[in-house]
């Protein structure tokens, strides 16, 4: 049995986590995916709720969900709240968009289904069923449901009913292959001994994921499936789901699937929910862009050209084909997605940027106190500082110098720089550059000067400077640094240097 063609246009596509746990980088790779590829045919992009798992799902994950789309930028058409949460609760024309709001209707398709004849009731109880499967297994049989209970008559029915047997709803899966063309993989197939019945409905009534999702799909009238490759072994039993919704006029037809390659993390395992690097917050917490981290995930599996790792979102709406996808699984390599990330940084206006840092330079992430926060000087050091930074968080150890009473105290650089002779290079540099004009030109001048008068170039020159006025060997450029610092403060740390070296 092949699967029917899904429909060209209008593309409709559907992302649809379940809210257990943080956002992780996988499920928002998947997520951009389908973005893409709706916002690259002008179509549908259905954001959807699967929180039926009482026991694992929450509000709070729910919550958390909406703020990673909305903070990412992806945008969608219809679901369960408003892209932009000021405008409104969202919707849509298949509302309700979470499956906590949809059990009648997951009750009445599968009534439809044990009506027409697709799907029986299973009485096997879970003793019965693990002592066949131990029996297949030693005789070197596949060990799926053995469809015991596909033939089981009224009569029968009945007595195991006045017995008070649970039963669950299972899928009566058609005898012949399954073929189906995958967009990411081509041409797949099944064979039946591989795919055995399986359940729909537990016995307490509540519908399982092998239902509703395909339910869903099918009333949300969803043409392109493109989801993560480890539900690659639930296709062929959806596919048949939707051939029987179809004939019973739930479904319109057969969608395309595509299946993408797994993220691998460390030890090319499968990155998983519960590795540390998987987190989205983690990301966000450290200050990559939303630009950045998307640019660096769409390459997990597929790429612009050959030959550019770095573009715009609007540049990948316009390249995405999901043809193009590597099935391969792609590893996550944190060094390239910073690396990507500092490039998008460069990128930003410098108005942008200079927004971008704010809330790393104030409390909790800024050291020093909120009055001490001087706008002017963060703004005059901005266009030094977008060159340098890999991750926004990475801002405030660069220009705290500027807003704390005193450098910070870092021993290793402290030592690395007052090496022998430079309280001497200090008395010198410190003079030259109290005469100095305060421009960086005429600073570095000053500095250059003070090194040639102690036969040092100004790499060497310029380090015991670096630490007394910021602390730190490495920063931002030190003369632009003194310029904005100023005169007074930058002239009162060298002093304050002087006096530290004199007193050893």
């Amino acid at each position: 049995m092949a699967s029917a063609s899904a429909p060209v246009s209008p593309v409709r596509v559907r992302f649809c986590p379940s809210p257990t746990g943080n956002p992780h980088v996988g499920l928002v790779r998947t997520a951009l995916f389908n973005w893409a590829f709706a916002r690259h045919h002008g179509g549908t992009l259905v954001f959807r709720i699967e929180d039926t798992d009482t026991a694992r799902d929450s509000e709070e994950s729910y919550e958390q969900l909406l703020d990673a789309m909305r903070w990412l930028g992806l945008d969608w058409d219809e679901g369960p709240a408003a892209f932009d949460s000021a405008s409104g609760a969202g919707g849509g024309p298949h509302a309700p968009y979470r499956q906590s709001q949809r059990m009648d209707i997951y009750a009445d398709v599968a009534a439809k289904l044990l009506a027409g004849g697709y799907a029986y009731r299973c009485y096997c109880t879970a003793e019965e069923l693990e002592e066949r499967r131990e029996a297949a297994r030693a005789a070197g049989r596949a060990s799926g449901y053995d469809g015991q209970c596909r033939t089981v008559g009224p009569e029968r029915a009945a007595a195991y009913e006045a017995e008070g047997r649970p039963s669950i709803v299972r899928f009566r899966m058609p005898d012949e292959p399954i073929t189906f063309t995958d967009l990411v993989r081509g041409e797949l197939t099944f064979t039946p001994e591989n795919v055995p019945d399986f359940g729909i409905v537990r016995a307490n009534g509540a519908p399982l994921y092998t239902l509703v999702n395909p339910v869903d799909d099918a009333l949300m009238e969803i043409t392109h499936v493109l989801r993560g490759e480890d539900l690659l072994s639930s296709t062929p039993r959806q596919i048949a789901l939707y051939q029987a919704l179809t004939e019973l006029g739930v479904a319109k037809g057969v969608p395309a699937f595509g299946h993408l390659p797994y993220v691998m993390g460390e030890g090319n395992k499968k990155l998983s929910k519960r590795d540390p690097q998987s987190s989205l917050n983690l990301y966000r917490e450290r200050g990559f862009l939303p630009e950045g981290l998307l640019n660096y995930l769409s390459l997990l599996g597929w790429s612009l050209a050959a030959d550019r790792d770095v573009f715009s979102m609007d540049e990948m709406v316009a390249a995405f084909d999901v043809t193009a996808v590597n099935a391969n699984p792609a590893r996550f390599d944190l060094k390239k997605a910073e690396s990507i990330n500092a490039d998008h940084i460069r990128r930003l206006d410098p108005a942008a940027f200079v927004e971008a840092c704010a809330p790393w330079l104030q409390a909790p992430h800024a050291n020093w106190a909120p009055e001490s926060f001087d706008r002017a000087a963060w703004e005059a050091i901005a266009p030094h500082a977008q060159t340098r930074l890999t991750v926004l968080s990475d801002i405030t150890a660069n220009v705290d110098f500027l807003f704390l009473d005193e450098p910070v105290e870092d021993e290793a650089s402290w030592q690395k720089a007052m090496k022998e002779g430079s309280e001497a290079l200090l008395r010198t540099a410190r003079a030259k550059l109290a005469d100095a004009e305060w421009t960086a030109d005429a600073l570095k001048e000053a500095v250059v000067a003070a090194g040639e008068e102690h036969g040092l170039k100004l790499g060497k020159a310029q380090a015991p400077v670096r630490v007394a006025v910021t602390g730190r060997t490495v920063g931002l450029p030190l003369f632009e640094s003194l310029e904005v610092l100023g005169r007074d403060r930058t002239l009162a740390r060298v002093d304050a240097a002087l006096a530290k070296l004199s007193a050893v």
